[in-house]
């Protein structure tokens, strides 16, 4: 079996002030406050919405 590719991704940014697409975009991602954190599918998907507020965000890739 072939082990899928995770992304860790933590707010580091408050979303308030930013336009809604931003937040709405952060919410999608599963993040709420500022440190939280979630692991995810590296996925085009996932990776487009992160490229859409990666100014918000701190990204590692896992294995």
């Amino acid at each position: 079996m072939t082990k899928e590719k995770t992304i860790k991704v933590t707010l580091v940014k408050s979303v308030n002030g930013q336009i809604a697409k931003h937040r709405a975009t952060v919410r999608g991602l599963g993040l709420r406050r500022i440190r939280d954190t979630v692991v995810l599918r590296d996925t085009p998907e996932i990776r487009g919405m992160i490229r859409s507020s990666r100014h918000l965000l701190k990204v590692e890739e896992q294995g």
